[in-house]
């Protein structure tokens, strides 16, 4: 019996670290994260933890997204959230309230930099998530928010995902009937958009 033991703790010790350290990661953001208007097991959060671990990431995915959320709401909390866990990685997508409700792009850029710089100070790697502003809401106004995200990655050495919505938005296959939120088809779609950027860097 003290022989078997000494040899399971052995091979413990040789194992690989990612089969034995949980990465926890948290997805920080709006409707568009949180699995509004589906069940749990098609959220985000549990797709893309699946499909971490089917590629050899033992991942703990964490939902900390709140519908209707603006920057500035997820600013106001984010003290919080991070003294109550612990992550490796921070998924930032904020911002799509933001422009739906017509706060200027520099409000939403200084917002989105605090909370960059917050979790910053606590050593977790971030990842952020961009949104892009459909034509209708006019030149300027696009042209000043769809620049947010790609400023921000650049001053702050990020991985980028320039628009979370890739191959989803505007696809009344992939959408729920409000033709905003991602289906069931449509979150595999934004997970492996973001898989790829995650697997960066921690394979």
């Amino acid at each position: 019996m003290i022989k078997k033991c000494i040899i399971t703790m052995l091979l413990l010790c040789l194992a690989p670290v990612n089969l034995l350290a949980e990465t926890r990661i948290v997805l920080y953001g709006d409707s568009l994260m949180a699995g509004y208007g589906l069940t749990k097991k098609h959220h985000l959060a549990t797709v893309l933890e699946n499909n971490l671990i089917s590629k050899g990431l033992n991942a703990k995915v964490i939902n900390a997204s709140v519908s209707g959320d603006t920057s500035a709401g997820g600013l106001n909390r984010l003290n919080w959230i991070l003294s109550e866990e612990k992550f490796d990685l921070f998924v930032l997508g904020l911002g799509a309230n933001d422009m739906l409700r017509g706060i200027s792009p520099e409000e939403t850029e200084k917002n989105l930099e605090k909370i960059i710089q917050k979790v910053s100070e606590k050593n977790i790697d971030l990842i952020l998530a961009g949104m892009i502003a459909p034509k209708t809401y006019g030149a300027d106004y696009k042209n000043k928010f769809d620049i947010i995200y790609k400023n921000l990655s650049t001053k702050y050495n990020l991985k980028l995902v320039p628009f979370l919505l890739k191959d989803v938005a505007l696809n009344p296959d992939l959408n729920l009937a409000d033709g905003m939120h991602p289906n069931e088809k449509g979150v595999i779609i934004v997970s492996k958009n973001l898989e790829k950027k995650i697997l960066e860097i921690f394979n």
